[in-house]
């Protein structure tokens, strides 16, 4: 299937962890539960955002704890495109790196 956007492993990640179902997913909440970096994953938010896969806001509490974050959830209108990307990536088998010589392996002597 073909999607509006790069799909990465990374971006894969970031997909399910936005099908998680938790409400309050920000950027650095994400970044931790995926174990990757907030670097990766924050552009990886904005990008799904553009593409309409993905909505966001500020929070709107008054607590004062820290900068304010920006939640993330998926589009409603996604959520079963979300789940065919998810399950496809993570059943399909990995690729193998072919015609990479590294040493000790059948180079030349």
């Amino acid at each position: 299937m073909s999607y509006p956007f790069r799909v990465t492993d990374a971006t894969v990640d970031v997909v399910e962890a936005l099908l998680s179902g938790d409400d309050e997913l920000y950027g650095l909440k994400i970044a931790k539960s995926i174990n990757r970096p907030s670097g990766s994953v924050v552009p990886i938010l904005m990008r799904l955002e553009a593409c309409g896969w993905v909505l966001s806001e500020w929070e709107q509490d008054g607590a004062v704890r820290g900068p304010r974050r920006r939640f993330y959830r998926l589009h409603a209108d996604h959520v079963a495109e979300a789940r065919r990307l998810v399950s496809e990536r993570k059943t399909a088998p990995k690729k193998a790196h072919s015609g990479i010589l590294q040493p000790g392996l059948g180079g030349a002597r």
